[in-house]
């Protein structure tokens, strides 16, 4: 923004936090959270943000092993989303699963399960809403397992969605 008082011009730059946001699976299932205050049966991908002086990836890994106490690798930068409440950008990330033993120690989820391809097209997590970057990442990881688009399976639902 720039100020437009005349003979001012000062220009100022809004603060963005930056966030990470990473889809993790084993190979086959996704790793997916849901939080207490979510009605039930939502999930998405997990999240948080990045500390200071730390790396996206730093942060991704971090961000898995205190919610779900799994320790990933293989981290592909998938995308980015901007995301107004707070002023954040989420970077988004799909990882691999070194481990697969869940525990969410941190008790920012109430739960975290992993997901196979037929249950996400059965409905069962209810998914993100389609613009945002967790089901961009759930989408790409279904389509990789199964070759078909997750937009096309008439039993997959959206958190908006009746169940």
């Amino acid at each position: 923004m720039t100020c437009t008082r005349p003979g001012c011009g000062t220009q100022f730059f809004p603060r963005i936090d930056p966030a990470i946001i990473v889809l993790v699976t084993d190979g086959t299932r996704a790793l997916l959270g849901r939080q207490a205050a979510w009605p039930a049966g939502r999930y998405s991908t997990i999240a948080g943000f990045v500390e200071p002086g730390e790396s996206f990836e730093d942060a991704v890994v971090r961000e898995v092993r205190e919610e779900t106490n799994i320790e990933v690798g293989d981290l592909e930068y998938r995308s980015s989303q901007p995301w107004p409440f707070p002023s954040s950008v989420m970077i988004g990330f799909i990882a691999r699963a070194l481990t697969i033993e869940i525990d969410c120690p941190d008790g920012e989820l109430e739960d975290a399960r992993w997901f196979t391809p037929a249950e996400v097209a059965s409905g069962t997590p209810g998914l993100p809403p389609p613009q945002s970057i967790s089901y961009r990442l759930i989408a790409e990881w279904y389509e990789r397992q199964t070759g078909r688009p997750l937009g096309g399976e008439p039993g997959a639902k959206h958190w908006s969605q009746p169940r």
